[in-house]
């Protein structure tokens, strides 16, 4: 071979085969190509080329004032669009000494923790879709539909929801918002039931499911992942409770964790934080408190020179903005750590020895969003 280069000997004995998966699968969720090194069906190793879908976001943010930019992170994960506006907001805030108002912080919570809800939802319908598995994904859409009607009460959008003001929030909560959010909470519970009645013990998702896509902690440690993927290997991190931020302190709810760290612990893991969102919803409806919903900011932002680094626990992991500010009203540098992108990088350790089929499964039990892997 040129360059001495060596040919891998395979079991079959014939060369490896490099099959393209996507960039435009439907099981990728987007625009995600992945080389897969096959020996026959069985994977030998991968290779990931993201930049699709890249829109240069933190370079927009460079060249925008900083409220001004607020609605761009919004398309990042735009299947958990209220988890990327607290993180923005709050790391402004913490750049300029500021503080959302109580009333205000508890709000953010009650709409981040639906946003939460409804991006588990969306992933394990699409998830057992891409599996065989059809009915849920009806039944996560019509609650996740629920979810939606009150971000559409709220803010006028569903999709890419602009919830939040630097500072506070951008509206007040309309007047049946508390009971509506109250009605979903009472209800969700049995919903989750439904959903484990269908998965949980079919023999047909524990066969595609567990022992699939295994990371130990040690290696998800290494690799940076955060979020239910950590969490599923036994890693008991959460950043609401390792550095609380809005109002997550004032709520009592549990951290769930597996064992395995295979694709059926992730979902068991999802599950449980769905119910334990569900609980800290109606404590902040319990504990709401009246006041102002927005802090003293000016209308014209002008950090002091500094940076700051703020990250929170977003649906998929540790989202987080490193902003650097010179004294003007537009930032320096804006730098975001997505929770997708450091992820997708244990897709490779976890892809290999599995069949392709197994493939479809690990790249959804990871579940990214590839506006958020390129920006």
């Amino acid at each position: 071979m040129p360059g001495g280069a060596n040919v891998e000997t395979t079991v079959l004995g014939a060369d490896e085969i490099i099959l393209n998966m996507g960039p435009q699968h439907p099981s990728t969720h987007g625009v995600l190509r992945v080389k897969l090194r096959l020996d026959g069906e069985k994977v030998v190793g991968s290779e990931c080329v993201i930049g699709y879908l890249h829109r240069g976001v933190e370079k927009i943010a460079e060249h925008r004032s900083y409220q001004q930019f607020a609605p761009y992170v919004d398309r990042m994960d735009y299947v958990a669009a209220v988890s990327n506006g607290l993180g923005y907001c709050e790391a402004i805030e913490k750049l300029l000494g500021a503080e959302a108002p109580p009333r205000a912080r508890v709000i953010r919570t009650i709409l981040t923790e639906l946003q939460r809800i409804a991006s588990h939802l969306f992933w394990l319908g699409t998830h057992a879709l891409d599996i065989g598995a059809l009915t849920p994904l009806f039944y996560c859409l019509r609650e996740r539909e629920e979810i939606l009607k009150i971000f559409e009460k709220y803010c006028g959008a569903r999709l890419t929801t602009h919830a939040f003001r630097i500072g506070g929030l951008q509206y007040e909560a309309y007047d049946e918002f508390e009971k509506e959010v109250e009605r979903f909470c009472s209800t969700f519970d049995k919903r989750v039931d439904d959903y484990e009645a269908l998965l949980t013990q079919n023999r047909i998702w524990v066969g595609r499911t567990k022992g699939i896509g295994v990371i130990s902690a040690e290696d998800a440690i290494a690799i940076g992942a955060t979020g239910p993927v950590i969490r599923a290997s036994g890693v008991k991190w959460d950043i609401r409770k390792a550095m609380p931020y809005a109002a997550y302190d004032q709520f009592e709810f549990e951290i769930p964790t597996g064992k395995n760290g295979d694709t059926y612990d992730r979902y068991l893991v999802r599950l449980e934080e769905m119910r334990q969102s569900r609980l800290i919803c109606l404590q902040a409806i319990a504990k709401m408190p009246a006041g102002p919903i927005m802090g003293k900011v000016g209308k014209v932002l002008k950090p002091p020179p500094g940076e700051v680094y703020h990250s929170i626990e977003a649906p998929k992991g540790e989202l987080g903005y490193y902003v650097v500010s010179d004294g003007t009203t537009q930032p320096y540098r804006v730098r975001i750590r997505p929770p997708s992108l450091i992820n997708l990088e244990a897709l490779d350790q976890m892809v290999r020895g599995h069949l392709v089929a197994d493939v479809v499964a690990i790249i959804g039990t990871l579940d990214i969003v590839l506006g958020e892997v390129d920006r």
